[in-house]
């Protein structure tokens, strides 16, 4: 018994009306017919089976004007339902199938540019600078503040503009900026920028991205300061060294000239990276590290040292939503003491840091270390950890519940959709029976497994139950005057009428005893493949 591969839509309105993928108009109006004369709300008197008869309904009837519906059983047939509710429509009549889904492409790539297009991502970031020192001393705790913000605005597929400013009050001194930036994509490995800055460093410049193998990128950008007339070149290449380690070496001539060479590394768990940074007068050399407990908690270790710079900073942050996240920091160096806290929310980000002292003490900077990280880790031990487990508990308790409901609706609607059927069923299975032909006596549907443990007993525990379906009624109803069943293959047999999926993501079978000529015979065949009965293969 080959296993068939599962196409991702199940074909699940040709399921439905019990059709072939190739049928024929006449085929389609036929097997309409066929249900809808079951169906028919009309024919029901009680409320609760005209209910159950209207649902069914109109189910056949979308299928129907689908299928019987030339260009829509085309958009149907290549992107299933995604296709035809993202609102692809065919234009003139096309007869060749290449030209068929040479149209489709094009007016898919179409609805994908316009969703594209009316997506703009902004990001942005503000910075307020706090001083205990300076409140001490009688002046203002604020020490300086910046704002930036930046909107990425897509004009096309292979062009997006860049808007953006900042602005940076320091006491009583003030400066901003304003850039625009044109990105161009040449090909699949290559791109374009051209920037214009207007404010403190006005300059124009341009800069190019290649992919020069697959493991490999380079970038070359040239620089024209508007204010003194100088020209910068910057150049930098990347290189791929493991499945997770990068390395990058940069080269800037000009004012600033400098090189610098680094490296990356991430996994899973860890993040850790490293550069060394020489200039014409100034070094520098910083490395930082990151370790992830968890999806929602992570611990960072880093440090810089140079002719500019000596600090060391220790601290971690939380995931506390689907989009926020909030970091706290402890910083020591040469300024002073400081803590850092941060808050990042969706491209967003609030940045404060607070300088605690200039001087170094180190009983100080000790007690501002231990006092608050052992607060924390007091608070993550016995009231968040708890909090976010218990909460993780309850959504997967909410999300097991809500799909068990979702099941048990399903398994009430297939087994009311099988009510309707059974008057019909049990006339064709008598009919068979009179004749001596295919009677099907027991059919299983669900998970693999169960469905092989309860090919040998006639009873269905309350484990086995739920997962699966006795489709006996609905398998009779489908046997053809000539006393044959047929299933197509590639179709999902859970969307046979009277059917439906037990269980979720688990591969299933479909188990089919019956009787034919007085032998009996038995089958089991995966959910996708095809199914032709009877045939002396399966006899007992």
């Amino acid at each position: 018994m080959e296993s068939t591969p599962e196409p991702e839509d199940g074909r699940e309105l040709y399921a439905l009306l019990h059709l072939s993928p190739d049928a024929s108009g006449e085929e389609i109006r036929r097997a309409y017919r066929q249900y809808a004369q079951i169906y028919h709300p009309d024919k029901y008197q009680d409320p609760q089976m005209k209910d159950v008869a209207t649902e069914n309904f109109q189910r056949i009837r979308d299928a129907y004007e689908i299928l019987s519906d030339e260009n829509k059983r085309q958009i149907y047939d290549i992107y299933g339902m995604e296709g035809l509710n993202s609102g692809l429509e065919l234009g003139p009549k096309l007869n060749k199938p290449e030209e068929i889904k040479e149209q489709l492409e094009r007016l898919k790539r179409r609805k994908e540019e316009e969703k594209f297009l009316a997506h703009a991502r902004p990001t942005g970031s503000i910075i307020a600078n706090f001083s205990v020192p300076q409140y001490l001393d009688g002046y203002g705790i604020m020490r300086g503040m910046g704002m930036s913000s930046e909107v990425q605005l897509p004009v096309s597929k292979k062009n997006t503009v860049v808007v953006g400013g900042n602005l940076v009050v320091n006491g009583t001194d003030g400066t901003g900026a304003a850039s625009a930036v044109l990105r161009h994509q040449l090909s699949s490995v290559a791109s374009v920028e051209f920037m214009a800055t207007a404010g403190l460093r006005s300059l124009i410049s341009v800069q190019t991205f290649r992919q020069i193998s697959p493991h490999s990128t380079a970038t070359s950008g040239l620089a024209l300061s508007l204010r003194d007339g100088s020209i910068n070149l910057s150049n930098a290449w990347t290189r791929q060294l493991s499945d997770n380690i990068v390395g990058n070496i940069q080269l800037a001539l000009g004012t600033d000239s400098s090189i610098s060479v680094g490296w990356q590394k991430k996994d899973e768990k860890n993040s850790a990276a490293g550069d060394v940074k020489l200039g014409t007068n100034y070094f520098g050399a910083s490395a930082h590290y990151t370790r992830y407990f968890s999806t929602k908690s992570h611990g960072r270790v880093a440090g810089r040292v140079g002719s500019t710079a000596l600090d060391f900073e220790i601290g971690g942050g939380r995931r506390i939503s689907e989009f926020s996240t909030v970091r706290m920091i402890y910083n020591i160096g040469i300024q002073g003491v400081s803590w850092r806290f941060e808050l990042h929310r969706a491209g967003q980000k609030l940045v404060i840091p607070v300088l605690l002292s200039t001087d170094f003490n180190a009983l100080f900077a000790t007690s501002v270390f231990a006092i608050p990280s052992t607060l924390y880790f007091l608070l993550e031990t016995y009231f968040v950890k708890p909090y976010y487990l218990k909460r993780e508990k309850q959504k997967e308790l909410e999300k097991m519940e809500s799909l068990s409901s979702q099941l048990t609706e399903a398994r009430r609607a297939a087994k009311k959709a099988q009510k309707l059927l059974e008057p019909v069923s049990n006339r064709k299975k008598n009919r068979q029976l009179e004749d001596d032909g295919l009677v099907i006596t027991k059919a299983l549907y669900g998970n693999r497994k169960k469905v092989k443990e309860s090919s040998e007993s006639n009873e269905l525990n309350d484990d086995v139950a739920s997962q699966v379906l006795d489709v006996t009624i609905p398998l009779n109803f489908l046997v053809s005057e000539a006393g044959q069943l047929k299933l197509h293959e590639g179709i999902k047999k859970s969307g046979i009428m009277g059917f439906y999926d037990p269980c979720p993501g688990d591969p299933k079978l479909l188990l089919v005893e019956y009787t034919f000529h007085g032998q009996k015979y038995k089958v089991m065949v995966d959910d996708y493949a095809a199914l032709l009965i009877p045939q002396d293969i399966h006899q007992i």
